[in-house]
């Protein structure tokens, strides 16, 4: 049984959070689950967004669900990644049947790394305006290319792009560039290249399919996933995981969404599409392919889905649905 931490946190988050929990209830995979809280309504009862106790909860489980923070996200799930160490992001660009994709056959996984760069908020004000440091360390640079190197060949992936802009950001992209030709020479097997960001950004429009895992830094990879979010139907769609060495934090890459909050019409797929990367994490990978095909058959009949996928099914109903698949 894995002992699992579940945030639900704000706003959709919840919403979306209950109906993968219900949906998980099918898979033959047993759970032990401690709640915790997080978030803009735990910060407007208490003054603070990320309670200590929720971060040892996070430290003591095998795997942690989480939902959306809203206003709050930088001091709980940014927080959450530099105090648990968890220097990858992985978010998989992925094509489904019945969604309103720009492309219908993408498969490539954007690594990111997670814990340095712009996003450690060093940032001071001036007299002019206000600067902003960006730190790239070869420590940082020298994992999170392994794991990308690690990963693609586990999972059969044949290429590895890293994504910088060391033409112009010299020393510090030129410490990750450097240090991503350095780790691929333990990995003579695999396909490699490397591309500037904003060429990067033009090759998701006119040749996706050029890629299959992508390596960069936290700042860029936060950018190009929400377009490749945009490739494939949007941020509804879009899963991520957190891992560090100790910890896997698990969550929809598309937010609290308040405007969305409270009605039932959520779309689960991102989240449940979270705790396939769960499974994956857990090394459950039979169960995961299950889960991932009773949610692909769903969204492939397009008869219970969510409004923003054509349906008019509710958060829960589109769950129920996919729990129905998977017990069929």
């Amino acid at each position: 049984m894995y002992k699992i931490s579940v945030i639900p946190g704000d706003g959709i988050g919840k919403e979306v959070m209950e109906a993968t929990l219900h949906v998980l209830e099918s898979i033959d995979v047993e759970f032990d689950y401690t709640f915790a809280d997080a978030g803009d309504e735990h910060m407007e009862k208490t003054g603070v967004a990320l309670p200590q106790e929720t971060v040892e909860i996070v430290k003591k489980s095998d795997a942690c669900l989480f939902g959306a923070a809203g206003e709050s996200a930088a001091d709980v799930i940014v927080k959450m990644r530099q105090e648990l160490d968890l220097y990858v992001n992985l978010r998989p660009v992925k094509s489904y049947p019945g969604t309103k994709c720009i492309f219908d056959t993408l498969d490539f996984v954007i690594v990111r790394e997670n814990t340095e760069g712009l996003y450690i908020g060093m940032e001071e004000e001036t007299e002019e305006g206000a600067t902003a440091t960006r730190v790239i360390t070869r420590k940082a640079s020298e994992r999170i290319c392994k794991f990308a190197f690690e990963y693609a060949k586990k999972t059969g992936r044949g290429k590895v792009t890293a994504v910088h802009k060391a033409n112009v950001l010299k020393k510090t992209d030129g410490v990750f560039k450097d240090t991503f030709y350095k780790i691929a020479e333990d990995y003579p097997e695999m396909e490699l290249d490397d591309r500037y960001v904003d060429a990067t950004a033009m090759f998701f429009i006119t040749k996706p399919e050029m890629f299959d895992v992508i390596v960069t830094t936290n700042l860029f990879g936060d950018i190009l996933s929400d377009e490749g979010a945009g490739l494939v139907g949007g941020l509804g769609l879009i899963p991520s995981a957190n891992i560090g060495e100790n910890q896997g934090l698990f969550e929809p890459v598309h937010g609290s969404a308040p405007r969305h909050a409270g009605k039932g019409t959520a779309n689960p797929s991102a989240m449940i599409l979270s705790a396939v990367l769960m499974l994956e994490y857990l090394e459950e990978n039979d169960a995961a392919r299950k889960l991932e095909n009773a949610l692909v058959e769903v969204l492939a009949e397009g008869k219970v889905v969510t409004p923003d996928l054509g349906g008019n099914a509710s958060t829960m109903e589109m769950a129920a649905e996919v729990r129905k698949k998977l017990e069929a």
